[in-house]
């Protein structure tokens, strides 16, 4: 384990503790020293991925079995299809987790702490994501009608105050635009009047999912172009407005507005429409670890029966099992399936016929796996998204920082300028009477500052230290003198393909729509249909899989 640099330059800058620390026995100064952090680095799927990449050989299965429907995947998509399915009566289904359980939503436990590392909320569901909307009531989280314009929610859930706060000209203030003007009036005038607009065809300019927006070209023709030359066509220059804008895409789209779609954009501000009766406007729905913890209550609304894939017993209802899809290929009677198992560091593989697959995986590895792809209209050299590389790096601490003057400890808590994107307090949402002994702060880290293919070379290459230092970069400048006396433990996940990002003409993308489009024996679900990642995406396309199984 490589003791961080910044922990050494300060024990190193520090010649009077050190001096003090000589008159005492050498027991005292062990006992003293600000022992360094363990540190833990994550690479989901790495392993198997590139091998399935590489199209290595594998061994031969050693049992066959057939099901009637095969779900591959366990995030958002796989989840909510095998939610609809359940409640709509059908059990006759399995679930192969994959290499993560999970999926973007996976979060880590330790000890009596649980925090993120994937995506950490969920906007408050608008109208036309009725499907969210039933999901969260079934689970307990939306407690009353789930089509009321604002429903009530679990008030545990809902993000507790303070939400958020600024770290700008080393104070910490409330508002997240560092400075309002009148181009950011302006916008925000605009994207008010956006979201409440409809298209010649009755639908809204911008609704997420993203499948019921409206289809009226003169707004599509927005997706010709970055976000950022549509800002400087309609005169936006206020440095603060465009600061808040880039940080708003990178938080949600792994890109800046030099990168994405002008009509992504737009759609980021002017599509969340949520209501609810005991929040504000903006209020999202949290838990200590994100959206694991929702995962998760979708799996217990299921019932899912754990089963292994040597043996299965698929007359239970619902079955999941370990395992990872290494290659698919649809025939006229079945889709046959060979899947891969790590047992004692030996993979093994078995033969599955589905009369029914939903292939809720990304699609850079769904290229990959499913033979001939290109049968489904799909053409990787031609359609495939860009794919946004992401770091998620959780920090325990075993007392908090000292916080500098400004705005208290907040849910999310951003640096301006700062090369990430804030960090994310997971015990915030836990209510006490005091601060809990030890906590988490989760730095979300967009890596957009190279081309994607250069910054994953980078992430398979950077040793412990290099990416222990990028990782805590926000974090340094919100707490430049009070962090290595308080970690204890860093637990870096590195995403390389974490979100599909909405570069200009995604709204075309022929290949994509061939994907939404197709029902034969194989069935595509994932957010990457959507061309972006976000929960609600995935989970209308995993929704609308199963009413086709159905």
């Amino acid at each position: 384990m490589t003791e961080p640099t910044w922990t050494r330059r300060r024990l190193a800058g520090n010649a009077l503790g050190l001096a003090a620390a000589s008159a005492f026995p050498w027991y005292w100064y062990t006992y003293l020293r600000p022992q360094p952090p363990r540190i833990n680095v994550h690479r989901p799927g790495i392993t198997m991925g590139h091998q399935v990449r590489d199209h290595r050989s594998f061994p031969a299965p050693e049992h066959t079995w057939s099901c009637d429907v095969m779900i591959v995947g366990s995030g958002a998509a796989a989840l909510t299809a095998a939610w609809k399915l359940k409640r709509e009566g059908y059990t006759r289904f399995v679930m192969l987790e994959g290499p993560e359980p999970n999926g973007n939503n996976a979060g880590i436990t330790n000890r009596e702490l649980n925090y993120p590392s994937g995506a950490h909320y969920l906007a408050l569901p608008s109208q036309e994501s009725r499907h969210i909307r039933e999901m969260l009531a079934d689970i307990g989280v939306l407690q009353s009608d789930p089509y009321a314009l604002a429903p009530v929610y679990d008030e545990m859930v809902l993000v507790h105050a303070p939400e958020e706060r600024l770290l700008h000209n080393g104070t910490w203030q409330e508002a997240m635009l560092p400075q309002e003007d009148a181009d950011s009036a302006r916008f925000f005038a605009l994207v008010e009047q956006l979201s409440q607009t409809r298209g010649n065809d009755g639908r809204p300019l911008f609704a997420i999912p993203l499948a019921l927006s409206s289809r009226d070209t003169e707004w599509r023709a927005l997706d010709g172009m970055t976000f950022q030359q549509w800002l400087q066509d309609n005169h936006y220059q206020s440095p603060s407005l465009l600061w808040y804008l880039n940080y708003c895409c990178r938080d949600d789209y792994g890109q800046g507005i030099q990168k994405v779609s002008a009509w992504a954009g737009l759609h980021y501000f002017a599509c969340r429409t949520g209501h609810a009766q005991h929040a504000g406007k903006g209020a999202v729905l949290t838990w200590p670890d994100g959206l694991a913890t929702l995962s998760n209550k979708l799996r217990d609304f299921v019932g899912f029966q754990k089963q292994s894939a040597f043996e299965p017993q698929l007359d239970i209802g619902p079955v999941n099992m370990a395992g990872t899809l290494l290659q698919a290929q649809e025939h006229p009677d079945h889709v046959e399936l060979l899947i891969g198992i790590m047992n004692q560091q030996q993979l093994q593989t078995v033969r599955v016929q589905a009369q029914k697959v939903i292939c809720a995986m990304p699609l850079y590895i769904a290229s990959h796996v499913v033979q001939n792809i290109k049968q489904y209209g799909f053409e990787p050299a031609i359609h495939m998204p860009v794919y946004a590389p992401w770091m998620i790096s959780n920090f325990v601490f075993t007392s908090f920082p000292n916080e500098s003057e400004g705005a208290p400890l907040s849910w999310d808590n951003v640096v301006h300028n700062g090369p990430g994107l804030g960090y994310v307090v997971s015990t915030h949402q836990l209510i006490r009477a005091a601060k809990p002994e030890r906590t988490a702060f989760t730095a979300y880290y967009a890596m957009d500052e190279a081309e994607p293919s250069a910054v994953r070379n980078w992430m398979i290459e950077a040793n412990e230290q290099k990416l222990v230092d990028k990782a805590i970069s926000d974090l340094k400048l919100a707490y430049p003198d009070d962090l290595s006396r308080h970690l204890q433990q860093i637990d870096i996940t590195l995403r390389g393909h974490a979100m599909a990002s909405p570069t200009p003409g995604y709204l075309n993308n022929e290949g994509l729509k061939a994907l939404q489009q197709n029902n034969s024996r194989m069935l595509f679900a994932h957010s990457d249909l959507s061309g972006y990642s976000v929960f609600e995406e995935a989970a209308w396309w995993g929704y609308q899989a199963a009413l086709r199984i159905l």
